[in-house]
């Protein structure tokens, strides 16, 4: 296993990470199956792993799996998104964010959280308040480092700004979606990234299983479609992947090893999550961990999905408030007709 440098932190993770949003057991896996998933993972070299507080029961699965071994895992946990009915468990406030770290510890039965990521933008939290509470958590030991997830460039930006000018932590790593199919995150955020000395951890590297091979034009994909909503139908995508199939072919790889070497080429990136549900596919994405694109392959993948671009939406990309709420585009109708 070739590690890689976690940004400037000094942390060395493997290119491939452990994903857990399937070992929730509402998923379908028991904890034996999910503790053998991970322990195959960390036997093959693989030392980070990823989990939410919105993952159902995946931190308390996780925690289980880990008795005995937690001192050789990066233990990347993420909060933000709601867990409750109350309004107040969910988004980026110091007032969650304190209880939502504790609760974390506990369930992943921990002292520590080596990476504690922001799942989503918070736009009604000031991001000084964000970050403070994360410096705290910082310099009390409960966290090693802070990051984020879908934080869209420019916020990236004036995190680093508000870090540097009010002495807090700086924001250390950004999980995005990063796939062949999109490519979006080339544009602006893997640059800022860089400049700024980030890790980053793509998530999706398998286009929510588009790139597996198995979802092509013309099957029936209604049972995948009432999951993923329009993904799976988006023309776009299935004309990437109709595309894909044949070079995978060519160049003698099946579609997922060609997905998720290309997802670590970038030197961007520094791990891709995998989503692996069952021992088969474990097994599947480790056969093709030591897999490299030639030059002429990442030309060809550039001509079917060009840099910086996506083919097509993503359901679960981040939707900032100003194209998410109509209110926010027009200004009240009283002073349209006054004007």
């Amino acid at each position: 296993m070739q590690y890689r440098t976690l940004g400037r932190t000094g942390i060395k993770v493997s290119p491939y990470a452990l994903g857990t949003l399937m070992f929730a057991t509402q998923m379908g896996n028991t904890d034996a199956d999910s503790a053998r998933i991970i322990h195959k993972a960390l036997d093959a070299g693989i030392n980070l792993i990823d989990t939410a507080d919105a993952y159902a029961d995946s931190e308390e699965v996780v925690g289980r799996a880990l008795r005995g071994r937690r001192d050789t895992v990066v233990l990347a946990t993420k909060f933000g998104l709601p867990v409750g009915t109350d309004p107040n468990q969910r988004g980026a406030s110091r007032r969650w964010i304190t209880m939502a770290v504790e609760n974390s510890l506990r369930r992943l039965q921990t002292d520590h959280i080596d990476i504690y990521q922001l799942q989503r933008p918070d736009p009604d939290t000031d991001i000084e308040e964000t970050l403070s509470a994360l410096t705290d958590l910082v310099r009390s030991g409960k966290i090693r480092v802070f990051g984020t997830s879908m934080l869209p460039a420019s916020n990236l930006v004036e995190a680093h700004w508000v870090a540097e000018r009010r002495g807090l932590e700086r924001i250390r790593t950004e999980q995005p979606p990063y796939s062949i199919l999109n490519r979006g995150i080339e544009r602006e955020v893997l640059p800022v990234a860089q400049q700024y000395g980030m890790g980053i951890l793509a998530w999706g590297p398998l286009g929510q299983g588009m790139l597996t091979g198995r979802v092509r034009r013309g099957q029936d994909t209604d049972v995948i479609r009432a999951r993923f909503n329009n993904a799976f139908s988006n023309e776009r995508r299935l004309e990437a992947v109709e595309q894909l199939v044949p070079l995978a072919a060519e160049a003698g790889l099946s579609m997922t090893h060609l997905a998720m070497a290309f997802a670590i080429a970038h030197p961007g990136i520094t791990s891709a999550l995998l989503g692996a549900r069952t021992m088969a596919h474990l097994d599947d994405l480790l056969a093709g961990l030591e897999t490299n694109l030639s030059d002429d392959i990442l030309d060809r993948i550039d001509e079917i999905v060009p840099p910086g671009t996506d083919a097509g939406a993503l359901d679960q990309a981040y939707v900032p408030p100003a194209l998410a709420k109509t209110q926010l585009r027009r200004r009240p109708s009283t002073e349209r007709a006054a004007a």
